[in-house]
């Protein structure tokens, strides 16, 4: 499988609106690079960054990677206007969603190796960013989240015109699987465990999981 790469984007913290009063700093507010190659490292690639590394970024959220294949959802269904990084991700991509990307995939991109490690959960931050109360819930519902890629080989790689090609399928549940085993109420037993056994689940996101599972 080849996704097509669409647009890199990258930001620096900044103020993105407010909340009760106080200013709001975040990452999300990301650009379209315009260089013909970037260096991504184990946690970020070049000129990105984010304001609170208790829930954003690190190794197992290096680079977020979100599928233009939804955009026709968004602004025909939600009204909501689409463009690269308009959901805060590095990578805009076109081929699949997240029913057709397992936990654990790895793909090539140039000299860097990505592997899957969980989807992204939609905060108040996004909806700030999105000045749309209620874009984090239609994310939740739908299970249009994206998702996160750790950097298991650094290096260069190209901005485009550029393909992801996958390397690996390791047959772990599905990018929506995982999704809504964390955040769905009605997700099935046998499913939280599938999703909590995954090797490559990223840590965090295996005890969400993991708590309702003992719940």
């Amino acid at each position: 499988m080849e996704l097509r790469l669409v647009s890199v984007n990258v930001g620096m913290p900044r103020e993105i609106g407010t909340l009760h009063g106080e200013p709001v700093l975040s990452g999300i507010a990301k650009v379209p690079l315009e260089s013909s190659t970037v260096f991504v490292g184990v946690t970020n690639i070049d000129g990105d960054g984010q304001a609170d590394l208790s829930v954003h970024g690190g190794v197992d959220k290096a680079v977020y990677c979100y599928p233009a294949d939804h955009w026709p959802w968004w602004e025909r269904e939600k009204a909501f206007p689409c463009r690269p990084a308009s959901f805060g991700e590095n990578l805009t991509i076109e081929g699949v969603d997240e029913t057709g990307i397992a936990i654990g995939d790895c793909f090539r991109w140039g000299e860097v190796m990505l592997e899957v490690s969980q989807p992204r959960a939609p905060c108040y931050k996004f909806a700030i960013y999105a000045n749309r109360a209620d874009a984090p819930a239609l994310m939740t519902i739908s299970g249009r989240s994206g998702w996160y890629f750790r950097v298991i080989r650094e290096g260069r790689a190209p901005v485009g015109p550029a393909m992801l090609v996958r390397e690996s399928v390791v047959g772990g549940p599905t990018v929506r699987e995982a999704f809504f085993a964390a955040l769905h109420a009605r997700a099935d037993s046998e499913t939280l465990k599938r999703v909590v056994d995954a090797p490559a689940l990223a840590t965090s996101w295996r005890s969400a999981v993991a708590r309702r599972l003992r719940a």
